[in-house]
């Protein structure tokens, strides 16, 4: 009995063994790790394949080079990712990471076609599946109904006025752009909008380094984490 349950593990190894190596021959690429692929290689700023990828050398943390411009602008730039200060002349191409960009491929999300990583985000901008996946969307319900009466003066957290000149009706993102195309050398302090907006916020507290704050602080809307 030993001897035919031992021949039968032998029998079924070898068989997984022979589908592995077929599965392997078969590909036109490496073979993927058992991770997400596509989330091994993802920047973590924007969530996406990594586009240009750079590499800050302090950390070694690796960025899509566009995702990592703003850090660059700042006198003290702090790595996004652990927050280390680093020497922006010592950010780098990361071509290791884009061979293995080329190298790899996964599904996508949309059609499950097999795509090269460095061809993901122009085949998701184009693959039918996925902005029907997109206008899709389910919105937001609460996953408990509640008979307590909606407030009517809850602050306005989606639009925001500049601080140094006025300017309205600015989400974060272009906050951010606002301020550093327009006010990147003006030397006030001011009250950051989007934390005075919120619950904890102090509406009188003045930010020494304005434009740094809003690059580390709200480069991404708050409702995004939530």
């Amino acid at each position: 009995m030993m001897a035919m349950f031992r021949s039968f593990v032998s029998a079924s190894t070898q068989l997984r063994q022979q589908q592995q190596q077929q599965t392997n021959s078969g590909s036109g690429s490496l073979a993927a790790p058992a991770e997400s692929i596509e989330s091994q290689f993802s920047c973590p700023i924007c969530l996406e394949v990594y586009h240009k990828p750079v590499s800050i050398a302090s950390c070694a943390h690796t960025f899509c080079g566009e995702c990592l411009q703003p850090c660059l602008q700042v006198t003290s730039p702090l790595c996004p990712l652990c927050r280390v200060p680093f020497d922006p002349k010592k950010v780098e191409r990361s071509s290791s990471v884009e061979k293995q960009l080329a190298s790899y491929k996964a599904p996508c999300r949309g059609c499950s076609k097999k795509v090269s990583l460095a061809k993901m985000r122009s085949h998701i901008s184009s693959c039918s599946k996925v902005q029907e996946q997109i206008a899709n969307c389910p919105k937001f319900v609460p996953v408990v109904p509640t008979s307590q009466p909606i407030p009517s003066n809850i602050p306005n957290r989606s639009t925001f006025v500049c601080p140094f000149c006025g300017a309205r009706h600015l989400d974060q993102q272009e906050l951010v752009k606002h301020c550093m195309d327009n006010h990147r050398n003006d030397p006030n302090k001011v009250v950051c909008p989007v934390c005075s907006a919120m619950p904890w916020g102090d509406p009188s507290y003045k930010s020494s380094n304005f434009l740094q704050h809003l690059l580390h602080r709200h480069k991404f809307s708050y409702d995004t984490f939530v």
